[in-house]
C-alpha cells in the first residue's frame, strides 16, 4: 500500500468534519467517459460501463453521507448527435441498470425511489419499457430518490412546461395571472417532484452546467464544483471536496444574514 493510499482515509475524515452543512439534493454531470476510455486504450463502451461502476458506488457514498435527492445527467438531447453505435451501447447499458433495481437490495434497503426525467418520446420503446417497470417497482419508496436525465435538455423541459400551461390557459382552467413561478416548477417534471438542486457538480474538468436542471439551479443559485477526474476516476475525496465547497457557501450565507 502506498503512503498516499494509507492517509486517503484520514483526508475523507477530515473532509467530513468539514462539510457542517450537508446538501439535500445533489445533481451531477457525469463527464469524461469517452475521454477516459481513450487515454487507457478502451472501447467507448468500456468507458461507459467503467464510469457505470462509478455510479454504483457514489449512491453508497451519497446515502452514508444523509443526501436524499441525487440526480444524474446520464444523456442529453444534444447527444443524440454521437455515434448510433454508441448511443445503442448507452441504451443497453441503462436498460440493464434501469432492470437491476429488480435486483439489487440496496433499493429495498435504502428504500430508493427511481425516477426519470427528459423528453421520453424521444427513447426507443424497450427503454422506455424498463425505466417504467423501475418507477412502479420503486414507487412506495420514500426515503433515499434516484433521478436519471435521459433525453435530457434544460431548455426543453422549460418549453414542455410552457406548453402544459398555455393548454390550461386555453382550456379556461388556468388565469394567465395565476401564472407563478411555483406553478412554473410544479410543471416541469410531469410526476417527478424535485426539490432545488444545492450542489452541482461536474466532473472531466469541463467548467460549465450543460443547460442541467436550470431552473432548480440556477433559479436557486446552487452551489456549483467543477472536478478534475474523469468521471470513471471519481473518488470518495472529489465529492467531500464538493460537499466542503457547497458548506462553506452556506455557512458564509448564514453569516451574513446574522451579521
Amino acid at each position: 500500500m502506498s503512503l498516499i493510499s494509507a492517509l486517503e482515509p484520514l483526508y475523507e475524515a477530515q473532509l467530513i468534519r468539514q462539510c457542517v452543512y450537508r446538501p439535500r439534493h445533489i445533481a451531477i454531470i457525469q463527464d469524461g467517459n469517452r475521454r477516459y476510455a481513450r487515454n487507457t486504450g478502451l472501447d467507448t463502451a468500456d468507458g461507459h460501463r467503467a464510469g457505470a461502476d462509478v455510479t454504483e458506488k457514489v449512491l453508497d457514498w451519497v446515502h452514508e453521507l444523509g443526501i436524499t435527492h441525487i440526480t444524474l445527467y446520464s444523456f442529453s438531447t444534444e447527444n443524440f448527435n454521437r455515434d448510433p453505435g454508441e448511443i445503442e451501447s448507452l441504451f443497453t447499458l441503462f436498460k440493464e441498470k434501469f432492470l437491476s433495481v429488480l435486483t439489487d437490495d440496496r433499493v429495498s434497503k435504502y428504500r430508493i425511489r427511481v425516477r426519470m426525467v427528459g423528453d421520453r418520446t424521444l427513447l426507443p420503446d424497450d427503454l422506455k419499457a424498463v425505466v417504467e417497470i423501475a418507477e412502479e417497482a420503486t414507487k412506495e419508496h420514500n426515503d433515499f430518490f434516484l433521478t436519471i436525465a435521459l433525453a435530457y435538455g434544460g431548455r426543453n423541459e422549460i418549453l414542455h412546461a410552457a406548453r402544459r400551461i398555455l393548454e390550461k390557459v386555453s382550456e379556461g382552467t388556468c388565469n394567465p395571472e395565476e401564472i407563478t413561478c411555483s406553478m412554473v416548477e410544479s410543471h416541469l417534471h410531469e410526476g417527478c417532484d424535485l426539490p432545488p438542486v444545492d450542489l452541482i457538480i461536474r466532473t472531466g474538468n469541463e467548467c460549465r452546467t450543460s443547460n442541467f436542471l436550470p431552473w432548480l439551479a440556477n433559479g436557486h443559485e446552487s452551489a456549483v464544483y467543477f472536478s478534475a477526474p474523469y468521471w470513471p476516476m471519481f473518488r470518495k475525496i472529489d465529492l467531500l471536496r464538493a460537499l466542503r465547497v457547497y458548506s462553506q457557501r452556506k455557512k458564509a450565507g448564514i453569516t451574513s444574514q446574522n451579521a
